[in-house]
């Protein structure tokens, strides 16, 4: 059995290890790419600091490389007795290297290389969810200017309400995806900074050059302070959490929208076929699944900064090993949300529109407003328009004119799909992904 990296001279309760390392070794499996690029930069900046062979490192950047790759294709293996990800990296490279392997722990402790890890883990899954996000956003505009010109009922209360349209129902949720997108932007601006050199949370006695290795990993700047370093790890993940959750937020609503408006009481819209299912007893069930799905699993992610907040937020300063705990709420969720933005954009790709929803005259009053102001645009004062309008519908020889038309930003006659596009464009051109992705290529090919 390896020995654990802080083990001294007695054996650990198989018991009391099981309860400690839980979940560990299958939650650093997200890790382990990133904990090699983390140990890459280190060891390129030990051996400018002289605490590396020059003749050293050229071996373990190429061993570290092939550990990489493994990780990359899915192979990379924590071994049994092996408690983490970053003993077993450390293993590899000793049973190829020998003592040459354990020197790239000088300089770090567990907890600042386990920040890092986390950090460019994060950082790569929210620029994933971006895309993601982009990818439903775009399927939302095209379906906005597709049935621009298709009216629906606008509800409040859930009562008929006014005149909307399919143009206002898909370009309201494109552009929630649209503010979505700034809270991952703050999410990723956050989680871009290094807190590889804070150690423990005190730093080091070692000369480290951190700006080094924060170029090395294409990192914004530093987490500087490093006691403020340490007091990132559940902050970080409380934060993006946060970001998760108000993508998630979008998703569940228009779930719950696309669900209500497919059933046959209403037929607003038709599913694919593929994205429903049907009944064990009833032939003519074709339930939304897929979107009940997302519905449900879009909510769940809605509780993870809650999870996350009630695990970290009564500890003080310093490292606890309840933020361990985290991992197995947070790593998990970048996935699971990116499964839902991408089944949302198949469905909503496919999903069709009844373009004859109006000709139920159930919908005639909805056009009440238009009457009013009609009548309040000619000289009669609103509120008379508005009785005289009310009496009609009461003595039911109220009669809609259903031609309507809206001009003022943001209406059914003006969309401003276009202005919607460019704040997306403006909120993806602030991420910065570009730097990230050439410093990643180049530590890689050192």
């Amino acid at each position: 059995m390896a020995q654990k990296l802080w083990e001294k001279n007695f054996e650990v309760n198989s018991e009391i290890e099981r309860f400690t390392v839980g979940r560990d070794r299958e939650m650093d499996l997200y890790l382990a790419k990133y904990d090699v690029l983390g140990s890459m930069a280190h060891i390129t900046m030990l051996e400018s600091i002289g605490l590396l062979g020059k003749d050293e490192l050229p071996l373990l950047l190429a061993e570290l490389r092939n550990i990489y790759q493994q990780a990359e294709k899915g192979e990379f293996v924590i071994e049994d007795g092996v408690e983490d990800v970053h003993s077993q990296v450390e293993l590899m490279l000793t049973r190829k290297l020998g003592d040459m392997g354990k020197k790239i722990h000088s300089g770090r402790s567990r907890n600042d290389q386990v920040l890092v890890d986390l950090k460019l883990f994060t950082r790569q899954e929210l620029r994933e969810t971006v895309e993601s996000v982009k990818l439903l956003f775009d399927e939302l505009i095209a379906k906005s200017e597709q049935y621009k010109n298709v009216l629906m009922p606008g509800y409040t209360h859930l009562q008929i309400a006014m005149p909307s349209s399919f143009g206002l129902w898909f370009g309201a949720y494109a552009e929630s995806l649209t503010d979505d997108m700034l809270f991952l932007q703050a999410a990723y601006k956050m989680t871009n900074r290094n807190p590889l050199g804070s150690a423990a949370g005190y730093g080091s006695s070692f000369p480290l050059n951190r700006q080094m290795t924060t170029d090395l990993l294409g990192f914004e700047s530093m987490d500087y302070n490093v006691v403020y370093a340490q007091m990132g790890r559940g902050k970080m993940e409380r934060n993006v959490a946060f970001a998760l959750a108000t993508v998630a937020g979008t998703l569940a609503k228009m779930a719950f929208d696309a669900c209500l408006f497919n059933s046959q009481n209403f037929s607003f819209i038709k599913l694919p076929k593929e994205c429903t299912t049907g009944s064990s007893i009833m032939p003519h069930k074709k339930n939304p699944d897929v979107f009940e799905l997302i519905r449900a699993k879009a909510n769940k992610i809605q509780s993870l900064p809650q999870q996350v907040m009630l695990i970290m937020n009564n500890l003080p300063v310093g490292y606890f090993r309840d933020l361990q705990i985290i991992k197995e709420v947070f790593l998990p969720a970048f996935g699971e949300l990116k499964d839902c933005l991408q089944m949302a954009a198949y469905i909503i790709n496919k999903m069709s529109v009844n373009e004859h929803i109006l000709d139920n005259p159930m919908y005639d009053p909805m056009f009440s407003v238009e009457e009013v102001n009609r009548l309040a645009a000619h000289g009669t004062p609103f509120r008379d328009a508005y009785k005289q309008v009310g009496l009609e519908i009461e003595e039911g020889t109220f009669k809609a004119d259903r031609h309507i038309h809206h001009t003022h930003e943001g209406s059914i006659g003006n969309l401003c799909n276009d202005k919607i596009q460019q704040l997306m464009q403006q909120n993806l051109d602030g991420f910065g992904f570009l730097r990230v992705e050439e410093a990643e290529k180049k530590l890689l090919a050192r």
